[in-house]
């Protein structure tokens, strides 16, 4: 970890944080999902590094020790796109290879599918290949967490009653599950937290210390906004085909593969109809945090993912 470098980057008139090791030549940039951040990756980055590649994440705009926006409330996924693509200009990177987790795998298909020339591959975990609009967010139950955090000031109200650091340590905790968190009419997500809970085994109290610190120094503000309140925001993409090689890594065990009807998505192959070249592993008990669960093990498919690619 010491040996990862910390910079600030300026896209779009603003300064994002980029943590970066290795100094191959093919660049590998990390995409953080929520309540996650560029530390998220910390275990893939060093493997990658290792491996003789260049790795980068970032935190993306409003997140951590990245600018916010001057109006957040205005903001959508693909300012998310313009983020991951402004980052490569700035970089003076031509290619990369894309890693996306949880939201951070729509800006990853968005740039693979409208600028091809940038993208190597793309490597999904936890979401499968979707675009941001009205049928992303079909067929979720009502009382689910997404239903109650587009609803602006609830969960700022929510999340208010608590430290940040109960926060994540609350959120890390539901999400760690298999069943989706469902709250019911008179209740908050946060009300659904046992105190009692430890943390997963794979998480320990540094390293929720280190999120905390994080989300402390930005808040929840544009987290909120993008992606749940923009999530259904029409994309204006149609019939995208990401043409690059693809790899999906799914967790079994991951409350996403079970409800938003993932699970058939993904199994009847349904998915390749728009990301024909694509590989899918499934890790029987993974999570929906199956890279810091089951890091070894994650690292090991990406990299040999990647080495398939250079033959």
């Amino acid at each position: 970890m010491e040996n990862i470098q910390h910079s600030h980057v300026e896209v779009k008139g603003l300064k994002l944080h980029v943590a970066e090791i290795g100094s191959g030549q093919k660049a590998l940039v990390f995409l953080h999902g929520f309540p996650e951040i560029w530390y998220t990756w910390r275990h893939q980055m060093i493997a990658a590094a290792n491996a003789g590649y260049r790795a980068i994440a970032f935190d993306f705009r409003g997140y951590g020790l990245s600018e916010h926006p001057a109006e957040p409330e205005k903001a959508n996924l693909l300012d998310l796109v313009d983020d991951v693509v402004g980052l490569l200009d700035s970089l003076s990177i031509t290619k990369a290879v894309l890693v996306g987790k949880d939201f951070g795998a729509f800006p990853a298909y968005i740039v693979a599918a409208l600028h091809p020339d940038k993208v190597d591959s793309v490597i999904m975990l936890g979401v499968p290949f979707m675009l941001p609009g009205p049928s992303a967010i079909q067929n979720l139950p009502k009382g689910s967490y997404v239903i109650k955090w587009q609803e602006p000031g609830r969960a700022e109200a929510d999340f208010g009653r608590f430290d940040v650091k109960s926060v994540i340590r609350n959120i890390y905790t539901l999400f760690s599950g298999s069943e989706i968190p469902i709250a019911g009419d008179n209740q908050e997500i946060m009300d659904l937290y046992d105190p009692t809970t430890p943390l997963p085994p794979w998480f320990s109290e540094e390293d929720l210390a280190t999120y905390a610190s994080l989300y402390e120094k930005s808040g929840f503000r544009f987290a909120l906004q993008v992606p749940y309140r923009t999530l259904g925001v029409d994309s204006g993409i149609s019939d995208p085909k990401i043409t690059v090689p693809a790899l999906l890594i799914m967790g079994e065990k991951d409350y996403v593969f079970k409800c938003f009807g993932m699970e058939d998505y993904i199994r009847s192959g349904a998915v390749k109809h728009f990301v024909p070249d694509l590989e899918i592993i499934y890790i029987p008990e993974g999570s929906h945090f199956v890279h810091e669960q089951f890091p070894e093990k994650v690292n090991q498919l990406i990299i040999e993912f990647l080495n398939k690619q250079s033959i």
